[in-house]
């Protein structure tokens, strides 16, 4: 079937409509393509629009190229133990899309998607009406960037901006710089102001953090070699819970190396505890930056304790010993007040994550979060996938690495389904229409 253009008075029909064209979406259609399952591919701005356009300029991936497994696109640069900078995770991603040569109709919102009796789906869009057999929503989890209400009695004078739109210290006026949450991007682009000279102000939350090297290798390499990123959810000791875990922070920065608050703090950074509130001027903290740095640390060695012990388990030879960490500084009380014309701060970074916003999507699949609720990726409401989330399967679900196994997966699933909706029609007698009425 040739797909025909949407208008308003008639709604194109296709078995499967992808919602997203980022990785996981375009992984999709890699394996769609590959069953010659009819489909298209949704996406409001541009393929691959959150790598090109959401990270700052020195970015650099987290995990080693070697990692990188998309589907039919595996990484075969000379650097395998390297970090991928942001220019060349553009090169990489958009290369991908040039193999996969997906059915994409870019700069198009998704309105609504709902399903009627018979499991129909309609997909309204801003460029008309479309309906299909099955939907599979790849447009992530990190949709509504979180800047507290607290943030609207700051002085006017202060720029604020959220961790999506930092590339680079330049685009700050001059002055301090408060950093709010030290995950994975908080830590890392605290790291990039500090080593621009800026005066970093660095309000600390819960977040683990993790050894670059370890005993003669990459800890992703130990890890690997462990087993721990084929562990699905449903093993995890920590269960569906570990979808809501901070990742831990690290950097491939230079090389890759370790991101330690206090070795910053001894050269000059502020660090405080969870920021709460700002009162008469002052910024307000909790008493807690001891107890979040001495956590982070005891995360990092629990992590190497239990390479440790694999090391052993296996016999296996390495030229380093065991080691421990032990901090380089600690706080001499906890700070829990900053005037904040007296600091100097002229801007803030809102880096304490996004909320998920899948209200455009009618259907009973949500728990009190508001995050889909599925066994890797196919929920209770036949014909409704999700792909890409974090931890959908395995540690690599909402990366390079486990894209691919997943999609796949799905894709088994969706083929299944669709010939069960052709033998219904075969039954029946009638050929299934590919384009219907709208309402």
């Amino acid at each position: 079937m040739v797909m025909k253009q949407a208008n308003t008075t008639r709604s194109t029909h296709v078995p499967v409509i992808i919602v997203g064209g980022g990785q996981a979406g375009l992984s999709a259609s890699y394996f769609l393509q590959q069953e010659n399952i009819e489909h298209l591919v949704l996406e409001k701005n541009t393929l691959m629009h959150g790598w090109k356009h959401e990270r700052w300029d020195s970015f650099t991936l987290v995990t080693p190229n070697w990692q990188c497994d998309l589907p039919g696109h595996p990484y075969t640069g000379d650097d395998p133990d390297g970090f991928m900078n942001h220019a060349e995770v553009v090169e990489y991603l958009n290369a991908f899309a040039e193999k996969v040569k997906a059915p994409v109709h870019e700069g198009v919102t998704v309105y609504s998607v709902s399903c009627d009796t018979k499991g129909l789906y309609s997909v309204a869009t801003s460029e008309g009406n479309y309906t299909a057999d099955q939907i599979i929503v790849c447009s992530g989890g990190y949709h509504i960037p979180v800047i507290p209400r607290m943030a609207e009695r700051l002085p006017e004078e202060i720029t604020q901006i959220h961790s999506a739109q930092y590339k680079n210290a330049a685009q700050l006026p001059e002055g301090g710089v408060l950093v709010v949450g030290a995950g994975q991007s908080g830590a890392q682009i605290a790291e990039d102001l500090h080593l621009e000279g800026r005066k970093v102000y660095l309000a600390t939350g819960d977040s683990p953090r993790v050894a670059r090297f370890y005993r003669g290798k990459d800890v992703v390499r130990w890890l690997d070699d462990m087993g721990y990123y084929r562990m699905s959810v449903d093993h995890h000791p920590l269960g569906k819970n570990v979808r809501s875990n901070t990742n831990h922070y690290v950097t491939g920065r230079d090389g890759g190396r370790d991101i330690d608050l206090r070795k910053f703090a001894t050269e000059g950074m502020e660090l405080y505890g969870l920021m709460t509130d700002y009162q008469e001027g002052e910024l307000v903290f909790q008493p807690d930056l001891e107890e979040h740095l001495d956590t982070a640390d005891a995360t990092y060695n629990n992590i190497n304790s239990r390479i440790d012990q694999w090391i052993e388990q296996q016999g296996v030879e390495t030229d380093e010993g065991p080691s421990v960490y032990k901090p380089v500084w600690k706080p001499e009380s906890e700070r829990t007040r900053l005037n904040l014309a007296e600091s100097g701060i002229t801007s803030v970074i809102w880096s304490i994550g996004y909320r998920p916003d899948f209200s455009w999507l009618d259907a009973s699949v949500f728990n009190g979060q508001g995050h889909p609720q599925h066994q890797r990726g196919v929920t209770g409401q036949p014909g409704l996938y999700f792909l890409g989330l974090p931890w959908l399967h395995t540690w690599g679900s909402g990366r390079f690495s486990g894209v691919r196994e997943d999609a796949e997966f799905l894709i088994d699933k969706i083929f299944a389904y669709q010939e069960q909706l052709d033998e219904h029609c075969a039954d029946q007698g009638v050929e299934c229409q590919k384009i219907t009425e709208s309402a």
